[in-house]
């Protein structure tokens, strides 16, 4: 056997011998299913077509009806008939209830530079609400002119 991988033939009379029967038999089988596949892959006939774009279909086709019912199991337990699955569900809902509160806080959630603009205006409104009267006024005109008000009299002009 080691011959035949090298290339070299057993010699006609080596094969005849007794104990040499059955690798003869088994090589003329092999031979005899190669030539067999050879006819059959000569008479195999192929039509050479274009292939065929298969078109996008623009419905879903399931199986299942879960997506119409919604549901999220396809096993379902109530009243502890099934506790496994009853723990399956309980985590699978806890985690849905962890997204939708994930998601609702990222919604209402204040980034730090608002939460800064808010606070340092806040300062300011605060501040005044303390104050008292006579510097609110002081501020008041101080902003209006750019320079402070004397608390004398003032001529009011002739136009």
């Amino acid at each position: 056997m080691a011959a035949k991988k090298s290339g070299s033939h057993l010699s006609k009379n080596v094969l005849q011998m007794k104990f040499m029967q059955r690798s003869v038999l088994r090589l003329e089988k092999e031979q005899n299913e190669e030539d067999k596949q050879k006819v059959i892959d000569d008479e195999h006939w192929v039509l050479d077509l274009p292939d065929y774009q298969i078109k996008e279909s623009k419905y879903l086709k399931d199986q299942s009806y879960v997506i119409c019912e919604q549901l999220q199991f396809g096993r379902q337990s109530f009243l502890g008939c099934n506790p496994e699955i009853e723990k399956l569900m309980q985590a699978h809902k806890l985690e849905q209830e962890l997204k939708v509160s994930d998601e609702k806080e990222k919604q209402n959630s204040v980034s730090d530079q608002d939460m800064a603009q808010r606070y340092s205006s806040l300062m300011g409104i605060i501040a005044k609400k303390f104050s008292k009267k006579r510097q609110r006024n002081d501020e008041a005109n101080d902003d209006e002119s750019g320079e402070p008000r004397s608390k004398s009299f003032m001529k009011p002009s002739d136009d």
